[in-house]
């Protein structure tokens, strides 16, 4: 059987891993990215769609495959407000999932955070915790949430809160055992992964995967 993946977000840390496995990985035919850019990529199984991320008019009728993979993200630094952020974590990501389901992809798949809770506190983790909450009404056959808690791997921009975090966690990461072993920093190619993986097996229903439930996917691959 021939399948199609999609891909959101195939130009950022996580995202830029998934693509290149997905483009290798002998289980889809076709890999469909939605960009605001065109990335300078070529691949035979790889087709851009340069689109307005604000429109969901601009990609609807583009948009045909079997699974899809979302790894939007950024930092509020960086979108330069708590609008801006939500825009990009919520809005782009809930508006291309629910134009998913109506075009009849069965799985999707979506990088969220360690401690995603509606309700939180923190404006993060209140976002991510929402996009979630939002996920789950959709008529997706399958839909997975994977959690990560710091993401390791060489970004294009510096971050330097999350360069000391990372020499942090490495410090510390013996300390992390038992129920705290979801919290160690998890390397950004192994989220993509088990992005990948799980996937393939086509669980359906609604699952969340942390990042110690994450290396136990790949390892088991």
């Amino acid at each position: 059987m021939e399948k199609t993946a999609i891909i959101i977000g195939s130009t950022g840390l996580t995202g830029s891993h998934l693509l290149k496995i997905l483009l290798t990985s002998n289980e889809y035919n076709k890999v469909i990215s939605f960009v605001r850019r065109e990335m300078k990529i070529s691949h035979p199984k790889l087709m851009q769609h340069i689109v307005d991320f604000d429109d969901p008019g601009s990609y609807k009728d583009l948009i045909e495959g079997n699974d899809m993979f979302c790894c939007l993200g950024t930092t509020i630094k960086k979108a330069g407000s708590q609008e801006a952020f939500e825009k990009v974590d919520l809005t782009y990501s809930l508006q291309f999932a629910k134009t998913a389901a109506s075009r009849g992809v069965k799985q999707f798949s979506i990088i969220s955070s360690i401690g995603a809770n509606p309700e939180s506190g923190n404006f993060y983790l209140r976002t991510k915790g929402k996009c979630e909450e939002g996920l789950r009404k959709l008529a997706f056959q399958s839909i997975s949430i994977f959690r990560p808690s710091l993401l390791l791997g060489n970004r294009k921009e510096f971050r330097l809160g999350e360069r000391i975090s990372e020499y942090a966690m490495k410090i510390f990461s013996v300390f992390f055992i038992g129920s705290l072993r979801k919290y160690k920093a998890i390397k950004a190619k192994d989220v993509a992964q088990a992005m990948c993986r799980v996937a393939q097996l086509g669980t359906v229903g609604y699952h969340v995967y942390e990042s110690d439930e994450i290396r136990q996917i790949v390892k088991d691959s």
